[in-house]
């Protein structure tokens, strides 16, 4: 025994571990044992030793690599001494056994060196990198076996003390494989010591000078072993000479010493059946916790292959009474072969709890009254099944679903921390998975329904959660013995003829539903119980019917149930039990129990005089006289989980045949699928998907409801394709290609990305292989990779290699030889990457139209050329000058190739010298003139651009902040025309139907019958909600159909603002819950759906008061500034690019040289030639006729603060030279004309100077000399004239090459950061005042709202403090203020260009730039925008954060104080919309998707006067034949 001495390597972190998308951890190596202790995880594999925390997160690891040194390698004397992972090694310790030793502090490791022999360690249990102590000694098995158990065990020496051994047993193989090379003790079942203290000292046999064990003389395997108390269990398989097998448990009482406890032997044989179950063999075991009694459950196979499993429950209480070390198969002391030994006790079965194919591994847990079991599959499934007391089982609910057949290795283990996640291993994975999908549940009822003891519906959470999830005591789960609903109820006829209602809930409470519980009974007659009836006493309330006659149509009753904060409500249709009369069947008897009256000799009476269980019903025939179908066959019948398209039932009697219902074990969850093509003996349907893999029995079902004929459909793992050969294909398609895999014989079809809508049949397949042909590239170039999708049902999954697209094969020549009678041809292709191979070939040879087949033979490469070799046999007289070749879909023809153009070439390769003589004689000369001309335009440029970039430099020195901030009077839309421009952006005709005309503003209009009976149906929450996520649900609801639904009710509700915010809340959570499984971060980024489209609408209208007031002036006037800056530039009237702009795109780079003119400008007063003072305006000599026109104009209307009295287009200006005035044209016959284009006129092509005179007048009163319109109302402005921007001609540029001067973008780009400059302070004012704060409070609807988004990230346990910055980053600044940045025109009168357009899109990123958690690198290839405010944005940021700070900070706005905001907002702008208009619309949503939404009514237990007010609005709406809807 040797101490560790040395550095031991650790390595954390390393590349031998990934954590998966799926939680899982996936190691390099296969595990070989893993163990639990409270907080970590301990895993063992090929290479290394993990220890995890116990969400799996890596601690630390330890090499399991090193080398052997001292004695002879085949002995006892030989060390294990570790190395780092790149040093030479000759020896890998291989762990199979790892017991956490707790008490100690110790993790016990021991298994096998590369010499065979035992190896042990005990390991610091919170640091296994410290290595406390160290031997070569076997302790447990030598090979990794599953047919091994170690466990550790406490004997008690006396009532005060206790010692702890390892008690390992260990499959004996008869042939002596275990042993190893090296010496062991090592018995059956054995009991070493743990601890050097012990006598002997550590891992010794020895007890008392004797080495006590237990011995056996068969193969026993092994299974499972546990202690409780002081009893120690083992189970095990025993073979027996037959080949039959006997599952055998061992008791042991841990007393006194090693010898006593193994001499205390004792055991029983476990009898799967009444014949004895001799095949029968235990494959998973797991102790049920909790007892007396000792309950167990184990795994047991029902045939030799293992493959028919059964969960099956033993009550292993032990038997301490009978004769010790007396067992047949066992013996401690002394081992006889008398035969009075052979008999052992036997124990049978409580219950058979569970039949399913492939189980492998168990692991029962106690929740509360139920035990629920997690059991792995063999094929990649951990299945939950939840049993109550009576050993009745909920159905069974898929955790976990590997899409391959990962087998789950036997042992399951609970995560001790947070008990609500179990650790499922497979060959080279860790799983860390949830016992439950409680969250998946949003309403009490689905909860209750899933049968899941750790769920409990939370009433203040309003939510399915775990029970200590749920702080208070509000909470309500299922009961402790199974039931099929949460709600029953029963018809009672007592003695004096009362007729009495019972309503029994079934569940277990917490204490507030238990003392707020109470049932409240309504009916349409008034007095529905008689007040003499006993109250309501949790879980049941009665109502004594105050009236013992019941109607003949039936009464129709509400219950609703308060239990705490939840309040239930049934919806019952109570009837006189003896009126429900026929002919006894099935069905009757069905109607009848659900009606809530029992079932007795073949009729309905009341409940207290029949049966009320449903399994009476069963029993009876169908009263229909309909033919028993019988089923043959159905075809496929073992598919993926995802289900068959058109697969065919055979048989006989068919043709009544309705469906076909798939049943999985214990009727739970039946599926239904519609049938087609019935002729009587066959039909088709669809085999549906399904959450598991395993059997379920599929049966024919008919019109009564009953289900006829059985077979089987098996589900397993879906197809995977891992490896395509050949891997690629020509453009033209139809290459056969086979995939391989697996399961691809469920492989319905086969895609390629490129074409998608192509499906490619499979031609054969199997489980491992599939051909198919491929298909075209018929618009793609070149060469392209494709990915290779197989469809399976409705699924389309990607294969995990792609397919490479290659040009077509090209062949070049052939050649004809003569072999007796034969033709022997070989054929030239040029060498390429598709591998062609000869059986993809077809060849004939032609002569004389006739074809004559050649027989392809081999295949050769030589210096980038392929030769095919093939031969055309028996055709003496044949003289082949033409070839066909077959390939794919493709047929290419060659030609011999002819003597005369042998000649033809020759004579070209003798030209080729001369002409490359002449060539550069003529080069050489040319070449002397293009470089004088080089020099002397390189000079040129070089001029250029250093004045360019010395202009740039110094307009940006000397720019001037001269914007005028005085604007006159803001143009402010009133509120109704801004709101409806933010709710219907897109659609006009529904933006000026839902307002109202300036006559109707002050009126109420009354709403019509049709439009009051919708408007109170969309004030019912369930009716809202419902209506909402079954229009989201339909594939045709557009998102823009979302927007316009969501703007129609908040047209609708507007009046009601308080409820419209409550119904937006409830949709929001929903959509939080939706999201909060993928990525929370992406909430409200987009507007997808209705809620996010309404939440929009509402900040619009909580934030208009605050907009006008506080932000509106500050937009107004950064907007102005920005449009005066881009005027004091050229701006290109075709393109519309401007040399002063904020955008890189609009930039006028190829601006000429301009100077600015201060124009005198008179306007014509009245008709005798009178002219007003002179008004100064600033243009430029490069402007156009219109935009001086423009410019006069806009000059005007600031001067004055009114507009000029004419309109734009009826204006025309003249210009005073030599005392006359010279009408100013766009164009005419003066115009410069380049090609076919034509340019607009300028004031310099007017040669109008600085301080020049021009006169406007009105072309009403003075026409001009050519009747021209606007340029801009011609079709194709943009392709007849230019203005600043010449057209890109040959022949221009040869003329005029001083005009087309080089210009380079970059050396204008000074310009963006000059006008960045001139507005920069409009744009700080403005960003300043959407994030001040008045009196340091925010709105109420941002504090509101940011507090309601804190609540939620509260509720669902979110601590990531980005993700809520980014929530209300997405909610307020996104949603809101980046549409008014960018959208001015929807605050104010007034027109957007597209250059302003993009400009203020400029400053709209720089403002969520504001906003961005993340910090951005810019180099020198970032965008300009980006760039332009890069050095801003850091000092804007830190202000953004102050003012969420403030925010989040400031008391919170009360209840009543929002409330009568709300209201206020409500009542202010009541006049101003067309409600009626927005009603009618939404109307129209209803009718298209009527179907849709009574089925979202069914699915949410809408109650019955809900429907009839649907019903009825339809009725109105359907009775308005003559109503226009427009």
């Amino acid at each position: 025994m040797i101490l560790l001495p040395g550095l031991l390597f650790i390595l954390s972190g390393e590349p031998g571990r990934c954590r998966g998308e799926d939680g899982g951890l996936t190691f390099d190596g296969d595990i070989r044992h893993f163990a639990v202790a409270t907080n970590t995880v301990y895993i063992a594999t090929e290479k290394k030793l993990y220890q995890l925390s116990h969400d799996l997160t890596v601690v630390q690891s330890l090499n399991q690599r090193g080398i052997l040194k001292g004695g002879n390698k085949q002995s006892d004397e030989v060390q294990f001494y570790r190395v780092s992972e790149e040093a030479w090694r000759n020896a890998t310790f291989r762990v199979n056994m790892l017991l956490p030793f707790v008490e100690n502090d110790t993790l016990i490791s021991c298994g096998v060196t590369d010499n065979e022999c035992g190896y042990c360690e005990v390991l610091d249990l919170m640091n296994i990198s410290n290595i406390l102590y160290s031997e070569s000694i076997q302790v447990g098995p030598l090979r990794r076996s599953n047919a091994s158990v170690a466990v550790l065990v406490n004997v008690e020496k006396n009532p005060t003390r206790s010692d702890t051994y390892i008690l390992t047993a260990i499959q004996q193989y008869q042939d002596h494989s275990e042993k190893g090379s090296c010496t062991s003790d090592s018995v059956t079942v054995n009991l070493q010591n743990t601890n050097n203290k012990q006598t002997g000292g550590i891992f010794s046999l020895i007890d008392d000078q004797a080495t006590p064990s237990v011995k056996s003389s068969r193969d026993v395997e092994f299974v499972d072993g546990f202690q409780i108390n002081s009893v120690i269990y083992l189970l095990s398989n025993v073979p027996s000479d037959d080949r039959s097998n006997r599952v055998r448990l061992i008791w042991l009482e841990g007393k006194t010493s090693k010898t006593r406890t193994l001499r205390s032997l004792r055991g029983a044989t476990l009898n799967i059946s009444e014949a004895g179950g001799e095949c029968n063999r235990l494959l998973a075991s797991s102790l049920i916790p909790g007892g007396p009694p000792v309950l167990w459950g184990g795994v047991f196979s029902m045939d030799v292959g293992q493959t028919n499993t059964e969960l099956i429950v033993f009550d292993i209480s032990p038997d301490l009474t009978g004769e010790a070390d007396a067992d047949p198969d066992f013996c401690s002391s002394v081992c006889t072969d008398n035969p009075s030994f052979k008999k052992s006790k036997s124990l049978k079965p409580k219950a058979v709890l569970f039949r399913q194919k492939y189980m492998t591994s168990l692991l029962a847990v106690r929740q509360k009254a139920w035990v629920v079991f997690f059991i792995g599959t063999g094929d990649g499934q951990l299945i939950k099944l939840a049993v109550d007391k009576d050993y009745h089982t909920a159905c069974p609910m898929i955790l976990y679903r590997a899409n391959d057949d990962r087998r789950v290795f036997p042992k399951i283990h609970l995560d001790q921390v947070d008990r609500k996640h179990v650790y499922v291993p497979f060959r080279n994975q860790m799983m860390h998975v949830p016992v439950s999908k409680c969250r998946a549940y949003t309403n009490v009822q689905e909860c209750w329904s899933a049968q899941d003891p750790h769920c409990v519906w939370c009433g203040s959470k309003r939510s399915c959660t775990f029970e200590d999830d749920c702080k208070d005591l509000d909470w309500l789960s299922i009961p402790a013995d199974y039931q099929q609903k949460m709600v029953s109820y029963k018809i009672i006829k007592d003695p004096a003829g009362q007729i009495i209602l019972n309503i029994q809930t079934h569940l277990t409470v917490g204490q507030t539903p238990l003392s707020n519980f109470a049932c409240q009974f309504s009916a349409s007659s008034s007095a529905l119980c008689n007040m003499n009836g006993p109250p309501p006493q949790f879980p049941q309330c009665t109502c004594i019917l105050s009236d013992s006659i019941l109607p003949a149509e039936g009464l129709a009753v509400s219950v609703r149930i308060r239990l705490g904060t939840t309040q239930l409500l049934e919806q019952l249709t109570l009837t006189n039990c003896s009126d429900i009369r026929g002919p006894p069947s099935s069905v009757l008897c069905q109607q009848c129990i659900k009606t809530g009256c029992g079932w007795s000799q073949n009729e309905c009476t009341w409940a207290n005089e029949g049966v009320r269980n449903d399994n009476v019903c069963q029993m009876i025939e169908s009263g229909m006289n309909i033919s028993r179908p019988d089923i043959s066959s159905i075809t496929p019948s073992v598919v993926s989980f995802f289900g068959r398209n058109h697969a065919l039932l055979s048989g006989h009697n068919l043709g009544d045949v309705t469906g076909v219902r798939m049943q999985e074990y214990m009727d739970c969850t039946p599926q239904e699928s519609p049938v087609w093509n019935n002729t009587g003996v066959n039909l088709t349907f669809h085999i549906p998907s399904t959450a598991s893999k395993g059997m379920v029995k599929a049966c024919a079902l008919l019109p009564d409801g009953s289900c006829h004929g059985s077979t089987k459909i098996t589900y397993r793992s879906s197809p995977s394709c891992n490896n395509i050969v050949p891997s690629s294909t020509w453009a033209s398609g139809k290459r056969k290609i086979t995939l391989m895999g697996s399961h691809l014989d469920f492989v319905e079809g086969v895609t390629h990305s490129h074409a998608p809508q192509e499906v490619r049949l499979p031609g054969n397949s199997n489980c491992q292989n599939l051909t198919y042909d491929t298909p075209a590239a018929e618009n793609i170039q070149g060469t392209f990779t494709s990915t290779v999708f197989v469809k399976v049902a409705n699924e389309t999954l990607p294969c995990s290699t792609s397919i490479t697209y290659y040009p077509e094969p090209e062949f070049t020549s052939f050649t004809p030889t003569k072999t007796g009678d034969d033709v022997r041809i070989t054929i030239e292709k040029k060498a390429d990457k598709l591998e062609m191979t000869t059986a993809e070939l077809s060849v004939w040879g032609v002569q004389e139209g006739k074809q004559y087949p050649c027989i392809m033979e081999a295949k050769e490469t030589n210096n980038e050329t392929d030769f095919f070799t093939c031969e055309i046999k028996s055709t003496p007289n044949a003289k082949f000058q033409q070839l066909m070749i077959k390939y794919g879909d493709e047929t290419v023809i060659l030609y011999l190739k002819s003597s005369l153009l042998f000649l033809l070439m020759l004579l070209v390769l003798l030209l080729i010298p001369c002409i490359i003589i002449m060539v550069a004689i003529i080069y050489r000369s040319k070449q002397k003139k293009f470089t004088a001309e080089m020099n002397r335009r390189m000079e040129d440029l070089e001029f250029n651009i250093r004045n360019d970039i010395r202009q740039g430099f110094v307009d940006l020195q000397t720019e001037k902040a001269d914007l005028i901030e005085n604007v006159g009077a803001i143009p402010f839309l009133d509120y109704k025309h801004f709101a409806s421009r933010i709710f219907f952006p897109e659609s006009e005709s529904l933006m000026m139907s839902c307002i109202k005309d300036i006559a109707q503003d002050a009126v109420k209009i009354q709403l019509d019958e049709c439009c009051q009976c919708l408007s109170r149906l969309i004030q019912d929450p369930l009716f809202l909600t419902s209506m909402v996520q079954a229009l989201e649900e339909q594939k045709s609801f557009t998102i823009k159909d979302k927007c316009t639904l969501a703007s129609l009710l908040t047209v609708a509700l507007h009046s009601n603002l308080l409820y419209l915010t409550e119904m937006m809340e409830v949709l929001l959570k929903a959509l939080m819950h939706q999201n909060s499984n993928a990525q929370p971060k992406l909430l409200l980024r987009r507007t997808e759906s209705t809620v996010e489209k309404l939440l929009t609408n509402w900040m619009s209208i909580c934030l208009y008061g605050f907009l006008r007031e506080s932000v509106g002036q500050h937009l107004f006037l950064m907007v102005s500034a920005v449009t005066q800056q881009m005027a004091k530039g050229p701006v290109d009237f075709v393109t519309e690019k401007a040399l002063y702009t904020l955008s890189e795109d609009w930039l006028l780079w190829q601006a000429p040289d301009f100077s600015s003119l201060k124009l005198k400008v008179l306007f014509a007063v009245g008709s005798d030639g009178e002219v007003s003072e002179p008004l100064e305006v600033n243009t430029l000599s490069c402007d156009t006729v219109e935009q001086v026109k423009e410019k006069i104009l806009s000059t005007f209307k600031a001067k004055f603060g009114f507009p000029y009295n004419i309109s734009l287009r009826d204006v025309c200006i003249e210009y005073e030279k030599d005392r006359s005035f010279t009408p100013l044209e766009e164009v005419d016959a003066s115009s410069e004309i380049i090609g076919e284009v034509t340019m607009l006129n300028t004031l310099k092509h007017y040669k109008v100077p600085d301080g020049a005179t021009i006169k406007v007048l009105s072309k009403k009163t003075h026409p001009p000399l050519s009747p021209q319109g606007s340029l801009r109302d011609n079709e194709n402005f943009s392709g007849k004239y230019f203005h600043l921007i010449d057209p890109d001609i040959e022949e221009h540029q040869r003329k005029n090459p001083e005009r087309k001067k080089l210009k380079l973008k970059e050396v204008h780009l000074t310009k963006l950061l000059s006008t960045k400059v001139a507005v920069h302070s409009f744009v700080e004012n403005l960003f300043k005042s959407i994030w001040g704060m008045p009196h340091s409070r925010a709105p109420h609807a941002v504090k509101y709202f940011f507090d309601f988004l804190d609540t939620q990230a509260d509720n669902m346990r979110i601590t990531d403090t980005d993700v809520l910055h980014i929530w209300k980053t997405n909610s307020l600044p996104l949603r809101f203020w980046v549409n008014i940045l960018k959208n001015p025109q929807f605050v104010f009168d007034m027109e957007k260009t597209p250059h302003l357009d993009s400009c203020l899109s400029v400053i709209a990123q720089a403002f969520m730039d504001c906003f961005s958690l993340s910090e951005t690198q810019l180099g020198k290839h970032a965008p300009t925008n980006k760039l332009l405010y890069a050095r801003d944005i850091p000092k804007f940021k830190q202000e953004v954060k102050a003012y969420y700070k403030q925010i989040r900070d400031q008391s919170p706005i009360t209840d009543s104080e929002f409330k009568d905001f709300l209201q206020e907002e409500s009542k202010k702008h009541e006049n101003d919309f067309n409600e009626a208009a927005a009603l009618r619309e939404l109307y129209k949503f209803i009718q298209r998707y009527f179907t849709e939404i009574q089925d979202k009514f069914d699915q949410n237990g809408a109650p019955t006067e809900l429907r009839e007010q649907l019903h009825h609005v339809k009725n109105l709406f359907d009775g308005l034949k003559s109503c226009s809807w427009n």
